[in-house]
Order: structure tokens, then sequence, then C-alpha cells
């Protein structure tokens, strides 16, 4: 039986949901993640197809080159500014969404750290992780 992944923005303007399995959840120390999060680094679930992915309401984006130097599109709502997923230009049929816009937070089950080169020493991650310095290929 399939978990259903729902969630959403702090206001609840934005909504998604999605029954399909997660392809990779993991924290991301990147600068950018870093930047919009607000903390040392970013949690995410990646979902295989946008198309397996159901959203309601009207999300702002704003496009930023990652450290990859690939472009992701980070969706927010334009109301109460929550992030709440990210699409990604070299790979458009991804769709992430972060961990804690799930309705239940518990769902996400890290499996790596990424760009670990880029951790502050005050955000340290579950060591049985594995870390890798940038995405792993």
């Amino acid at each position: 039986m399939s978990k259903t992944y729902s969630g959403g923005c702090a206001c609840g303007a934005i909504r998604y949901e999605t029954q399909a399995t997660p392809v990779f959840q993991n924290h991301c120390q990147c600068r950018d993640c870093q930047r919009r999060s607000g903390t040392g680094h970013g949690s995410y679930l990646t979902f295989p197809r946008c198309s397996e992915v159901t959203v309601t309401g009207e999300a702002s984006t704003w496009r930023i080159t990652a450290d990859s130097g690939n472009d992701k599109v980070h969706a927010f709502c334009p109301r109460c500014g929550t992030p709440v997923y990210l699409t990604f230009v070299a790979m458009p049929e991804l769709f992430a969404v972060t961990a804690t816009s799930l309705d239940n937070p518990g769902l996400f089950v890290p499996q790596a750290v990424t760009y670990a080169s880029r951790a502050h020493a005050w955000d340290r991650m579950d060591p049985a992780l594995p870390a890798f310095a940038h995405m792993p290929g």
C-alpha cells in the first residue's frame, strides 16, 4: 500500500499531494539551501514525475543557478512566503518538496547529505548518513 505525501504552505494557500514514492530524500548543505532556509541546510523529498503530483494554489517562483551549474526553480507562497517545492530545469520530470512542508514531516527519511563541502561546523548531520561533497552522480 502506498503512502500519501501531502503538504503545503503555512497559510494553506498552496497544497500538494502524491502517492508516488520519493526517489531521493536528502539534507542539502549548499549555499542556496542555507540562504533560502535561514539555517545550515534544506531537507527535501524528490519525486520521480511532476505529473504524479497534484498542486493547488498559485505559487510564486524564482530561478537560480545551483552549485551544480544547473538552474532550479523555487516555488513559494506569495502570501505567507513559505518555501514549498522546487523543480529542476535540467531534469524537468523531477519534483521536490521541502520536508517541513509535509503535513506529516515524520514521513521524511533522509538517505544522504549533499554538498557537505559547504557545511558549517555548527550544522551537524547524523553521522550515519552518507555525506557527499557535492551531488552524487
